[in-house]
């Protein structure tokens, strides 16, 4: 109960429904935070099914909160149909972030959960061509950091080994 965070709560507290994989254990969350909004089952046995009412929702200019039981959401846990739903239809997803830009990163990307974590880029060209050959046949989800400055001087770097692959950029996570 004690593993949220300021923001977290006062998204839960200002949304218009909550999606969780077990109403039970969320009820218990929920309660001990005095958080009184409609909460709605989501779990891997009903994601698909409940699908475009939620889209719809979304599509009404409503917030929805997504939670799991423990974990994060879409990280080995319901949500990464409906984060991929989103952004195919250009619903902006937001990350309520933990302890991990890793994680967070991953968790509202729609990739694969299976990923590979690099950590910083080396800083000259030779190593980033042997990171992004190494990268180019892996089968899973990549995540490197980057700085904004060497990102912007790295992007024809990108498209020569990464352009078959989406990416994600993202900043300022935790």
């Amino acid at each position: 109960l004690k593993d949220i965070t300021f923001r977290a709560i006062d998204v839960l507290n200002n949304c218009n429904l909550i999606l969780c994989e077990d109403t039970r254990v969320s009820k218990k969350l929920l309660s001990h935070y005095k958080i009184n909004k409609k909460i709605v089952s989501y779990h891997k046995f009903n994601e698909k099914k409940n699908l475009d009412k939620i889209i719809g929702i979304l599509k009404e200019n409503k917030t929805v909160a997504l939670i799991s039981d423990a974990g994060t959401p879409s990280i080995s846990d319901p949500g990464r149909i409906l984060i991929k739903r989103c952004i195919k239809e250009k619903i902006l997803v937001t990350p309520i972030p933990g302890c991990s830009a890793v994680i967070t990163s991953l968790s509202i990307s729609g990739f694969s959960d299976r990923f590979y974590f690099q950590g910083f880029l080396s800083d000259g060209e030779n190593s980033i061509r042997k990171d992004f050959t190494f990268f180019r046949d892996l089968e899973c989800s990549i995540i490197f950091f980057i700085s904004a400055q060497k990102l912007n001087k790295k992007f024809e770097l990108l498209k020569e080994f990464l352009s078959d692959r989406e990416i994600l950029i993202c900043r300022e996570l935790t």
